[in-house]
């Protein structure tokens, strides 16, 4: 019986997979011609069910898990997926942001030189023009560790691991806010209710924390729970992590299953394959497994190896 793991995991990596043909496609032209189903080739010229780096690096984020919390052996996962020597669809690695591929480099650097404790200062060194959505989009596995922590504990620990690639306080907030949503859905919330609850909670850890005014303010439209009554065209899907995060909760709040949801983000255009990918880990947990289309699971490329890696998730 698939668990709430492999609902959120295949989840996301089915939204990558049909994302990939159509990334940096215009909005116009997917109106025209929308993705209604897996398509092959496109953007990369990669065979149907190829999915990209949001769910390579998703991937070694829980290879890692699953042996425990080790910051240094996550960093050591990532460098060796930049490598194309784990968690790639074919063998390569087609598709790298220019923040996470300069990150991994120094990642790298970091373990070459055995300085270990340099990973745990990264979040310092970040500036605000960092702030991709190359954190959010990997950043699921990480509620299976840390869900029974104190909200202090798992923010600092949710900042430590965006700030292997993603270091400013912005994408930790935002990684944040994911897992918090994601923690009210596995909690049997709907998705209103998870919303409410979420917003209810980050607005008050906000505070707890004292984020600065501006950073807090970069939330609002987010918090003033009206973010689904938006029209399309205020929404963007660009892959700035704010923009990242408000177009997956205005596809979740406005459609009622699992592929309506997945295809109302991919055909928002640009960053399709994130989009989807961050949108479906929480629709996968939230419409169950079953209501991941069977035909997206099965033509998703190394499907049985992604099944196996949520069931040593979920083991230990």
């Amino acid at each position: 019986m698939p668990s709430i793991i492999h609902s959120a995991i295949i989840g996301l990596a089915v939204g990558d997979a049909l994302g990939v043909p159509v990334e940096f496609e215009d909005r116009s032209k997917l109106a025209t011609e929308p993705v209604i189903g897996v398509r092959g080739y496109g953007t990369y010229n990669q065979p149907p069910g190829t999915w990209s780096d949001d769910s390579s690096l998703t991937f070694c984020l829980a290879d890692s898990l699953a042996k425990g919390y080790d910051l240094a052996d996550i960093a050591r996962k990532f460098v060796a997926w930049r490598k194309a020597e784990i968690w790639t669809p074919h063998g390569e690695v087609f598709d790298i942001g220019m923040t996470t591929h300069r990150a991994i480099g120094v990642l790298a650097e970091i373990l070459s030189h055995g300085d270990l404790d340099a990973l745990k200062e990264l979040q310092w060194e970040a500036d605000e023009y960092t702030n991709g959505n190359g954190a959010l989009m990997r950043i699921l596995p990480l509620y299976f560790s840390i869900h029974q922590l104190s909200l202090e504990e798992q923010f600092d620990r949710v900042w430590e691991v965006s700030a292997l690639t993603h270091g400013h306080i912005r994408s930790a907030l935002c990684c944040f806010y994911y897992l918090r949503f994601f923690h009210q859905i596995a909690n049997k919330k709907t998705k209103e209710e998870a919303y409410h609850f979420t917003n209810n909670e980050f607005s008050s850890f906000l505070k707890q924390k004292d984020i600065s005014y501006g950073e807090q303010q970069l939330f609002q439209r987010i918090l003033s729970g009206n973010i689904a009554a938006l029209p399309e065209e205020a929404i963007a899907s660009d892959g700035y992590v704010m923009h990242s995060l408000e177009a997956s909760l205005w596809c979740l709040l406005r459609h009622e299953d699992y592929p309506t949801t997945i295809l109302a983000a991919i055909n928002l255009g640009e960053d399709t394959d994130t989009t989807a990918a961050i949108v479906g880990g929480w629709a996968g947990a939230l419409y169950g497994f079953s209501g991941i289309p069977s035909a997206w699971k099965k033509i998703l490329v190394k499907y049985e190896e992604i099944m196996a890696l949520c069931d040593r998730l979920t083991v230990e």
